[in-house]
């Protein structure tokens, strides 16, 4: 199971990898200065996870057609700035429309729109506070997924040199 999870995160990083470069080059969109120290931790953890997906036993099999529809949805959210943004804030906790609105600096129409978005491909969830409704990233999948974009944007930004 260990070895199947860490082949997936493998591979999705790779994914990433590509699409960030498109997003950085097409879209000439900045890391944010607070985010290298958090995406070269995030990093390391990935590459140590790779070093030992290497060793393990690889058997695994093709992704299927409903495994590669799901991931193209999920890259197909990241692939626009405003969202990558809100997954940004919404890594490391739970916040409303208004302070996500406030934190990416876009009209409120449009961020509930893109958290919608999110919501339907399933890279977040909600929940009630009273009256407020308040979204967080899914899971440590779609965490760690943002932070390996962030941190291809930022060797592909700096120069860095890749890691295998």
């Amino acid at each position: 199971m260990a070895t199947t999870i860490i082949a997936v995160i493998t591979v999705m990083a790779m994914i990433t990898a590509v699409v960030v470069r498109v997003i950085v080059v097409v879209v000439h969109w900045p890391l944010p200065a607070v985010a290298v120290q958090s995406v070269a931790m995030a990093g390391y953890v990935l590459m140590y996870a790779r070093d030992n997906a290497a060793t393990a036993d690889v058997g695994q099999q093709p992704p299927s057609g409903e495994q590669i529809d799901a991931a193209v949805t999920a890259l197909r959210m990241l692939a626009d700035p405003t969202r990558l943004r809100l997954l940004w804030e919404l890594r490391e906790g739970e916040h409303d429309v208004t302070t996500l609105t406030a934190a990416v600096g876009a009209a409120r129409p449009a961020v509930s729109q893109h958290l919608g978005k999110l919501l339907l491909a399933g890279l977040v969830n909600t929940r009630r506070d009273g009256r407020r409704v308040l979204y967080r990233a899914r899971g440590g999948h779609v965490r760690r997924l943002v932070l390996e974009a962030l941190y291809a944007a930022d060797h592909h930004l700096t120069g860095a040199p890749e890691h295998d």
